[in-house]
């Protein structure tokens, strides 16, 4: 069998661009605590964090909601781009651009989340907030 040349350069080219991308990441509930306690989050509210990342993003750092309102939230923590972030540029309260908020690297994540936090509060978060107020919150005892 013959194959062409151009073939292989193609196939090279497909895997260089997929290699040069952010990769999302699924969390499990446990590498997520991990993750939210080496970042310094509060261990008494991990279990809270945990089941508002879980009801928002689905514990995925890909996850874009699009609102009705023309605006988006982005990546695990569902950071919006109508006040933290900009989109294919840096900008807003978090100074970074949303799609950075897309792959597994989390400092940047972090950082804003923390930002989003420290200024609002959970109430940052409402639907998932009043969610995970009404359920029993993760036991991450075991993790």
């Amino acid at each position: 069998m013959v194959q062409s040349p151009h073939l292989g350069l193609l196939f090279l080219a497909v895997t260089l661009v997929h290699s040069s991308e952010g990769h999302a990441k699924v969390f499990t509930r446990c590498q997520l605590s991990r993750e939210l306690l080496r970042y310094n989050f509060p261990r008494a509210l991990i279990p809270t964090w945990v089941c508002l990342i879980e009801h928002m993003s689905s514990r995925t750092t890909e996850k874009i909601t699009n609102h009705n309102n023309s605006y988006s939230s982005y990546g695990l923590f569902q950071i919006n781009n109508k006040d933290w972030c900009k989109k294919g540029r840096k900008g807003g309260n978090c100074n970074m651009k949303c799609e950075d908020l897309l792959n597994e690297d989390l400092a940047d994540d972090v950082r804003c989340a923390k930002r989003v936090y420290d200024r609002i509060g959970f109430k940052a978060w409402p639907s998932s907030y009043s969610y995970c107020k009404q359920k029993n919150l993760p036991d991450i005892s075991r993790c």
